[in-house]
């Protein structure tokens, strides 16, 4: 009787420790202000500048134009698009995982204890077990592929290739304790098609291949990786490119314009952002998987952190680490949702099919759409993104003939 009070006051306080949380720290806020659990702490307007600034006055140059882009320049250094995508997603209730939550603070000394007893069993059962279906899966996986590679091309061989890839993948899933759901099953991707999916971490290849299998698409890697990317590809008809091919673009949509035409050839999987994106949003599709043809399948992943952070941040964590803090986690829980199957419009360019495809996947997964390139993680902002800004605005005053009477005011002084 003693043990099963104890266990329901600690239950309570779990309880009152997360509705605290949840409600933060009260202090007076500007009404400017969001929560800081809230999408950000700036009240973004996102008015095209011609309508802004004509809002304010006539649209014609003034002085205080200026303040339209100090005000722009001063909320990209306070709280930027771009950066916060490449970083965990913060938490409204701590998961007794990682204190991702600014209002958290020391709460109860049984709130401590319990999770001290979640690190043992993270650490001291889950991980070992699963350390161990991880070494099962790809070991099983290294060695089916190799083994079916040297049966002679047949139905047979692509059939025991998929089973390969199936199973080993389940076990790979069954390693993170993932709890996967999959939605509207008859969009699934076909053969001869090019499935596109939004990108948060290097597992989402092994959930989805988990419910079915995909040539994948990537750079020739070294150590374990590459000598997985040498035995699946004997079963598989995995395009793989060398450092060198993958910046010849041409020869790149050229290989993938020849698998896709063979309509007996797995579905392409590709990641069109090029990098890991926090969970919370879609940033820009990059054109060249919309160039190839054929028919693209949308797949929208959403994973619940709820439970485990599944973001990969390769500039703060290696990969080793990373999946520590993977099979660390309670679980891998997330949802997948299959599209309907688009194709390219009649005078739709690939930029345009491209953010049609993108826009239709951040809506499924409940994503904020960003027009910014993911290569933003670790480059520079290419000048073109300011020069643009700049055509606009000169567009705007030239449109509305302010160019003109500037010139006839100075010729007339």
């Amino acid at each position: 009787m003693g043990l099963w009070t104890h266990l329901r006051n600690m239950s309570d306080d779990y309880l009152w420790a997360t509705i605290r949380i949840e409600k933060g720290v009260k202090k007076p806020q500007p009404q400017m202000l969001k929560s800081p659990a809230a999408n950000g702490i700036i009240e973004r307007d996102e008015t095209p500048m011609e309508k802004e600034i004509a809002r304010l006055h006539r649209v014609d140059f003034e002085f205080s134009d200026i303040f339209y882009f100090c005000r722009k320049g001063f909320e990209a250094i306070v709280e930027d698009e771009v950066t916060q995508r490449f970083s965990s997603e913060e938490l409204v209730s701590w998961n007794l995982l990682t204190r991702t939550n600014v209002n958290f603070h020391y709460i109860s000394l049984r709130l401590t204890v319990v999770w001290v007893i979640g690190v043992i069993v993270r650490y001291c059962f889950l991980l070992p077990l699963r350390f161990t279906l991880a070494a099962i899966g790809i070991t099983s996986m290294i060695v089916g592929t190799t083994m079916v590679g040297q049966l002679p091309n047949s139905s047979v061989k692509n059939y025991l290739s998929e089973v390969v890839h199936l199973t080993c993948s389940r076990i790979l899933v069954r390693a993170l304790s993932g709890t996967i759901h999959y939605h509207n099953k008859e969009n699934k991707p076909q053969k001869g098609g090019i499935c596109v999916a939004n990108h948060t971490s290097p597992i989402d290849a092994i959930i989805l291949t988990n419910d079915g299998c995909y040539a994948m698409v990537g750079q020739v890697h070294g150590g374990l990786m590459g000598v997985i990317q040498r035995a699946t590809v004997k079963a598989c008809p995995h395009v793989w490119f060398e450092r060198s091919e993958i910046k010849d673009r041409h020869l790149v949509t050229k290989r993938l314009r020849e698998h896709v035409a063979d309509k007996s050839k797995l579905p392409i999987l590709i990641f069109p952002e090029g990098t890991c994106i926090n969970n919370t949003s879609v940033m820009m599709f990059k054109k060249g998987s919309f160039e190839i043809g054929g028919t693209i399948y949308p797949v929208a992943i959403k994973y619940d952190p709820q439970f485990g952070d599944a973001f990969w941040n390769s500039s703060k964590y290696n990969i080793v680490s990373y999946l520590l803090r993977l099979m660390t986690s309670w679980a891998i829980v997330c949802n997948v949702w299959y599209m309907p199957p688009m194709v390219r419009k009649e005078g739709e360019d690939a930029v345009q099919f491209a953010n049609r495809v993108k826009s239709a996947i951040a809506r499924q997964g409940g994503l904020t759409e960003l027009p910014w390139d993911g290569g933003l993680k670790r480059a520079k902002v290419k000048d073109t993104f300011r020069e643009e800004q700049q055509k606009n605005y000169s567009k705007m005053l030239v449109r509305n003939g302010s160019i003109g009477n500037l010139s006839t005011g100075t010729e007339s002084d």
